[in-house]
């Protein structure tokens, strides 16, 4: 990453991180171990996650907040946190999540109006998504129009038009594979350009695009480039991580984020980007330098520039007033290492970094 350099011979400054996808309100971060149940596809995670939302004691802000705290300490300064908004559950994760980030200014917190449980079969739930608009959501969500819906124009039609209507942007869950989920983002795609919204329009996961053997896939590429939609990735477990290299020369903006932590979904995450910056490089087999650095850029700078947040969208030097100091040799080694920064500064503030244990430790009896 250009402009990169150390501030001594062991400490580097680098950008501060941002989260491009999380779910704040599921995580049980924070709590006692979460055990997790086998899930065969998406309606088996669903319906764990939706079990396990109404079991937790403990309210979405606690949970959140322990989560977000400690995202600040391993260096993240904003995210767009996915937030479940449903006929059943209402407006009130939304709630808690933003009361959670007001409890930490120096934190962006984006929230999504995110409909997990389904918006067609779950009357009710596009009512609540334009409530949760004024409740502290700030972007309209999507979930699989077709996989998980099974009417592509019917989803489509619902949250592009609650996006137009609101003036928001639109970030739509996108798990679908193979051509059904190449035609889908091309549908999307063609959607932003006639709404006018380029550049307001994410595709989350996007896992078809990973899928070099599709006889679309680079002809979709270059309908989402011409869109001007970002796709975040991930890098979770088995699941599909497209060719981060191949994107670049389509001009597909793409930007990096945590998804579930500690949640019903999965026992894994730590609340930092460095460590998913480690894990997207690992992913993608990167080994030099440059591809290294690419991958913080991803979960940084890249981040910056689809929230539309200029001191995390630009980077403009070691003495930046919104960075990072690493204990490092190079940006590279620390992609490697995952260390925890040494300091965090925000608009020229140095940051009180004080992370919560991922688990609540037992006593000993």
């Amino acid at each position: 990453m250009s402009g990169l350099s150390e501030a001594d011979a062991s400490t580097v400054a680098a950008p501060a991180l941002v989260d491009a996808h999380i779910h704040p309100d599921k995580s049980s971060w924070g709590g006692a171990w979460l055990s997790r149940r086998d899930a065969f596809g998406l309606r088996d995670f669903i319906a764990n996650d939706l079990e396990t939302q109404r079991s937790y004691t403990r309210s979405v802000e606690e949970r959140a907040y322990g989560l977000l705290r400690t995202a600040v300490a391993n260096g993240t300064l904003a995210m767009r946190a996915q937030v479940d908004v449903s006929s059943e559950l209402g407006t009130a994760n939304v709630e808690g999540v933003r009361a959670a980030a007001e409890r930490i200014p120096e934190l962006t917190v984006q929230i999504v109006a995110f409909p997990q449980f389904g918006l067609l079969g779950n009357p009710g739930t596009l009512d609540v998504m334009a409530a949760a608009l004024d409740a502290g959501a700030d972007v309209v969500g999507g979930i699989d129009p077709v996989g998980l819906e099974g009417d592509l124009g019917g989803h489509l039609d619902a949250v592009f038009g609650l996006a137009e209507r609101s003036g928001r942007d639109l970030d739509i869950h996108l798990h679908d594979r193979g051509e059904s989920g190449l035609a889908q983002i091309r549908e999307i795609a063609a959607r932003t350009v006639a709404a006018g919204m380029r550049g307001k329009v994410t595709v989350s996961h996007a896992f078809a695009l990973a899928d070099d053997a599709a006889p679309t896939q680079r002809e979709t590429l270059d309908r989402v480039a011409d869109a001007g939609i970002w796709i975040t990735t991930c890098a979770l477990g088995s699941d599909p991580v497209p060719d981060i290299g191949l994107l670049a020369v389509h001009g597909v903006q793409l930007a990096v984020g945590s998804d579930g932590v500690r949640d019903a979904w999965t026992p894994f995450g730590t609340g930092s980007m460095v460590d998913r910056a480690h894990l997207l490089a690992y992913r993608t087999g990167a080994v030099t330098d440059a591809e290294l650095e690419r991958c913080y850029a991803l979960a940084s700078t890249a981040g910056g520039r689809m929230l539309g947040i200029d001191d995390l969208a630009r980077w403009t030097g070691p003495d930046a007033a919104t960075r990072l100091e690493f204990r490092a040799e190079s940006l590279a080694q620390l992609v490697a290492d995952r260390p925890a920064p040494l300091k965090v500064f925000r608009h020229g503030q140095l940051l009180e970094t004080d992370p919560v244990p991922a688990a609540a430790l037992l006593p000993l009896s």
